[in-house]
């Protein structure tokens, strides 16, 4: 058990299914007082009945103020995990791009903007952000996606930075390929870059707690990341070029 996590009041965004139901499913295991919101009310009350747990659907960006009032008035963890994975390239709608910029990086800032009061003002608070691999890397056929997780990413580092002395903790979830109803929706790409080395949601719930056991800020539920990152920021143009044969194989395979 996370002593973390015991009786904590959680908040898991996205939680009807894939990652963030196994985020939920984990942190009730641990004993904390889970609320699941989903845009699809069905499948939240079904996560939440399954784990014992208060289901407040709607969009997560509004849904801070009554998961605390639930929650019995506090909330001591929020996951961000609500995401959209829009394809596409500059040529993309700007309708799929807004939509993009709005789920994966603004509701995360509206998220703080309703929690961060009340954290600093208790001196203590946990931001969990479920970022994905492309936010430190990027993802063939992919711009709305890859350039906002990059965003989410770094609104999550910007928070670290400026409040860990005031006791917010913030964590970072970069996976890679994950079986979810989103990865079959990556469609061709994604069976060629994500599906071979594809995990299962619980896996990332399980690097998140290893993660808060060990107080650190970027969780790698894939570890080879952690080489993959180094190699773009040591060697871009080598970094780029490989990245760009694998668009040609992809270009190639279509």
């Amino acid at each position: 058990m996370v002593e973390a996590v015991q009786d904590a009041a959680v908040v898991v965004t996205g939680a009807g299914g894939g990652i963030g139901a196994a985020l939920a499913r984990r942190f009730a295991a641990e004993g904390a007082r889970v609320v699941v919101n989903d845009l699809d009310a069905g499948r939240a009350e079904a996560v939440a009945a399954e784990i014992g747990g208060i289901a407040v659907p709607g969009d997560a960006s509004t849904i801070v103020d009554r998961a605390r009032e639930a929650l019995g008035g506090a909330v001591d963890v929020y996951c961000a995990n609500a995401g959209v994975a829009s394809g596409g390239s500059e040529a993309a709608d700007e309708a799929v791009w807004a939509q993009a910029w709005d789920v994966n990086v603004m509701a995360h800032v509206r998220a703080a903007h309703a929690l961060l009061p009340h954290w600093l003002e208790r001196g203590r608070g946990r931001f969990v952000s479920t970022v994905s691999a492309a936010g430190l890397l990027t993802m063939i056929g992919a711009a709305p996606y890859s350039v906002t997780k990059h965003g989410a990413y770094a609104f999550a580092e910007w928070l670290s930075l400026t409040y860990r002395h005031r006791g917010i903790q913030v964590h970072a979830i970069c996976p890679q390929g994950v079986r979810t109803d989103m990865l079959d929706a990556t469609g061709s790409a994604g069976d060629l870059v994500l599906k071979p080395t594809a995990i299962e949601p619980r896996d990332v719930a399980d690097a998140l707690f290893k993660g808060i056991a060990e107080d650190r800020f970027l969780i790698l539920p894939h570890p080879e990341v952690a080489g993959y990152y180094q190699m773009r920021a040591g060697d871009p143009d080598r970094w780029l070029t490989n990245m760009n044969h694998l668009q040609q194989k992809w270009e190639t395979a279509e």
